[in-house]
């Protein structure tokens, strides 16, 4: 939908994994970027060494020479200005520095932003109309809109419309423009016509999917469009059939969940639901465990109750070697203080990640891996503690690769609870000498419940987390000593998703996981 870019870059940090990520992008549509370092009024800021990076990233990703003459323009959106000029930066930082305020403004932003884009292309008289569909909105009083910006020709509030799929060109649906709008700022504004260049919404064909192409209906071929990039990562949602099942939350059916998820997918590109038809469960495919996550946090604040299966990767076969096994790699970058990469490095080579590259960037240390979405589950958790909190870590999908193997296993034997109750002190204090407990006093058991980790391997122990002290009428000798138990830490859903295993499943309700 975009004409042109704004590549803003932190001119301490440098480029990041998202800023190769988004130019790659960009770069590939043959935009040609404006270059903005923001904070350059910070005191470890280093703005030729950042421009410098820039350029070698431009570079690796096969910029034309266009693109990498780019304007660079400095500032400080925090303090509100910014230049062309670095001298004139640093006149604004000294007089910031000096107690006053700085005589600048973001005027020469908008400037460069007028002088760089070009206007949009597209011929509005005696062309049918065609538009792009980039982008789905729910809307609760006209349905499913359809975002994108028109291609050619001119559109009009009742004018006969139809959708033509993506790569093949097939007639999906017939219909008529039943309401038009246009954008001004985050407001839509209802508009009778618009043309070629606009950005617009329209209702009216309910079937419409990302990439189709809206179009007169004597238009026969659909619009080049940019395939989105494939899920890694597949989990499956289904009821919840614990013991405990129905006790907090109201969205509860197999047919409740499907809508719900089917209603997601419609306006989330990057996910994918699976459904067989023939099960209640379904499958959801997704970019990563951070986006299954947040689907599946929101819909537990939404009063839903879930199982849901830990995360799998999704494997592909070879089109060449039909034998062959593929699963995809992700390029992780890693600003950490240096005295925690050693650690680090050590336990992201135990997930068959590989080296590419370790620089220093200010007072920390920069490591690029390339590493399987697999060597990646459950990092996240491992990564804050390692680091005590202090790291950043940034991810994008880089490519399929070939099947890097088995890895070692991390985690010990379960505690699986073998009776149905209430966990008392007495029985926990009994198990708690035998590894981590996760379930604390007062709590409901169900037979099959995962309640502790064994502190030695092997395999699992069945355990009766609800046995109480049989009371008699003989006065003990001794008196009974006052039970401590150590607090439980619970679970957050990131955790326990890392931390399952594949024959396990985690029960999400409302109010706990």
């Amino acid at each position: 939908m975009v004409d042109g870019v704004v590549l803003v870059v932190d001119a301490t940090e440098g480029p990041m994994a998202q800023t190769k990520f988004v130019l790659t992008k960009a770069l590939a549509r043959g935009l040609n970027p404006l270059v903005v370092l923001n904070k350059v009024d910070r005191a470890t800021s280093r703005p030729d060494e950042v421009d410098s990076e820039l350029l070698e990233l431009f570079m690796a990703l096969g910029a034309s020479d266009e693109q990498t003459a780019y304007d660079i323009l400095y500032a400080s959106a925090k303090e509100g200005w910014c230049s062309s000029d670095m001298a004139q930066a640093n006149s604004y930082i000294e007089a910031t520095n000096a107690g006053g305020k700085a005589n600048g403004n973001m005027v020469p932003l908008l400037d460069a932003i007028l002088a760089r884009v070009p206007a949009p292309k597209g011929e509005r008289e005696n062309v049918p109309f065609s538009m792009l569909v980039t982008q789905l909105e729910a809307n609760p009083y006209l349905g499913k809109c359809a975002l994108g910006r028109i291609t050619s020709g001119t559109v009009r509030v009742g004018d006969k419309i139809r959708v033509l799929e993506p790569g093949t060109g097939n007639v999906k649906e017939e219909g008529k423009v039943t309401k038009l709008f246009l954008r001004s700022g985050v407001q839509q504004v209802p508009m009778a016509q618009a043309g070629a260049g606009d950005v617009v919404t329209i209702s009216g064909v309910p079937s419409v999917s990302v990439n189709s192409t809206i179009a007169n209906p004597e238009v026969t071929e659909p619009l080049e469009f940019i395939p989105v990039d494939p899920p890694t990562i597949s989990m499956t949602f289904s009821v919840n059939d614990s013991p405990l099942a129905g006790r907090e939350g109201s969205q509860l059916t197999s047919s409740m969940i499907r809508d719900r998820l089917r209603r997601e997918a419609e306006t989330n590109v990057a996910l994918q639901i699976v459904d067989d038809g023939k099960s209640e469960a379904l499958e959801v495919h997704g970019r990563g465990e951070l986006q299954l996550s947040v689907l599946i946090e929101t819909m537990r604040r939404e009063g839903f109750e879930l199982s849901v299966t830990p995360p799998r990767v999704l494997f592909k076969r070879d089109p060449d070697n039909r034998k062959k096994i593929l699963e995809p790699y992700e390029e992780i970058t890693i600003d950490v203080d240096h005295e925690s990469s050693g650690t680090v490095i050590e336990k992201l080579t135990k997930r068959k990640a590989e080296l590419k590259s370790f620089t220093d960037i200010a007072d920390k240390a920069r490591i690029v891996f390339h590493i399987p979405t697999r060597g990646l589950l459950g990092y996240a958790s491992e990564f804050k503690n390692d680091t005590h909190g202090t790291g950043v870590m940034n991810h994008a999908f880089l490519r399929y690769g070939e099947y890097a193997g088995a890895f070692e296993k991390s985690r010990k034997a379960s505690m699986v609870c073998l009776s149905s109750g209430t966990a008392t002190t007495y029985a926990l204090n009994m198990l708690e000498p035998r590894g981590r407990l996760f379930v604390r006093n007062g709590e409901d058991m169900y037979p099959g419940m995962v309640v502790g980790e064994l502190s030695k391997d092997g395999a699992d122990l069945d355990v009766n987390p609800t046995k109480a002290k049989q009371l008699t009428n003989i006065r003990a000798a001794g008196k009974d000593e006052t039970v401590r138990l150590t607090p439980v830490k619970p679970w957050t859903l990131e955790e326990v998703i890392a931390y399952v295993n594949p024959d396990e499943a985690i029960e999400v309700t409302p109010t706990q996981v």
